[in-house]
């Protein structure tokens, strides 16, 4: 089993993130399938005591972004590292295209009102963060879908800029009341990427998922990756982090962002309400109330 930090991971504005020297895979952290499985399954338990210290003590809350390109193990990754926690604390919410509804409103409307409450965890598959990458590589998306007035898509890169400066001062936001902020990109090579996408072709259990907008992005697929880049080093803070995850071996990535969320929830100041000595006498006598109560 290999050891990892997860600042070999973190970009949170201090430097500048470079998307071609990111890796997309990473040393086997898991010995063999069954090491990884014993290790996934404490890091759930561990996480669902951290979760359930957070509902109890009712201050904290926890929003988590995951984004990466089609395949890139979203589903899986979230699917997987949350399976046992209760669900009671957590909610998930994946954005796909917007509707009718939400295209009328603010580019931020739409994952606003999903925000998390305090005592829970909030995942984000794909968030507000599609207008500043889907948006971008098709800006025509500004004008014909979204409606904006021309006068505020004839400077695009001030545009991009504002929109930038919107998302940071969100999260800063959230911070300042107690939410708490990790962003997650799955970083898979393209090579990759194909094979799972053709895998998913193949598989009668899973190509319901594949769309041919899938292949068309693929197109794209550098400018995507700029795209990536540009938002990460504009959006990166010590408060609020990106983690750029290798996700070529999903059972890795899983590991991974496992371990992160866990230290993230770490660095919380929570614990358990006290029981006043007044109260801890009167739960002593409901215990005698009750147990009186099977002699009736």
């Amino acid at each position: 089993m290999s050891h990892f930090k997860s600042s070999e991971f973190r970009v949170d504005g201090t430097e500048k993130f470079d998307i071609k020297k990111a890796n997309t895979s990473f040393k086997d952290i898991y010995d063999d399938k069954d090491e990884y499985e014993l290790m996934l399954a404490d890091f759930v338990k561990e996480m669902d005591e951290l979760q359930s210290k957070m509902y109890a003590h009712n201050r904290y809350g926890l929003l988590i972004i995951f984004q990466a390109m089609d395949a890139a193990g979203k589903d899986g990754t979230i699917k997987h590292v949350l399976a046992g926690v209760n669900p009671v604390g957590v909610k998930i919410h994946s954005f796909k295209r917007p509707s009718e509804t939400e295209l009328g409103h603010d580019f931020l409307w739409r994952t606003n009102n999903l925000l998390p409450q305090r005592g829970t965890i909030t995942i984000f598959n794909r968030s507000y963060y599609e207008e500043v990458l889907v948006v971008k590589v098709d800006p025509t998306i500004l004008t014909n879908s979204q409606r904006l007035p021309v006068e505020l898509t004839q400077d695009m890169d001030k545009l991009w800029d504002q929109r930038y400066s919107d998302i940071k001062n969100l999260e800063k936001y959230l911070y300042r009341n107690g939410i708490r902020v990790i962003k997650f990109f799955l970083n898979v090579s393209k090579k990759e990427q194909a094979e799972r996408l053709i895998e998913r072709i193949e598989d009668p259990n899973k190509n319901w998922k594949f769309e041919e907008q899938d292949v068309k992005v693929r197109d794209h697929w550098d400018e995507y990756m700029e795209a990536y880049q540009e938002a990460i080093n504009e959006t990166a803070t010590k408060k609020s982090p990106w983690f750029v995850v290798p996700a070529d071996d999903k059972k890795n990535m899983r590991l991974i962002v496992g371990s992160i969320i866990i230290e993230e929830l770490k660095k919380m100041d929570m614990d358990y309400p006290e029981v006043s000595p007044a109260r801890a006498e009167e739960l002593q006598r409901f215990i005698e109330i009750i147990k009186n109560q099977n002699e009736v």
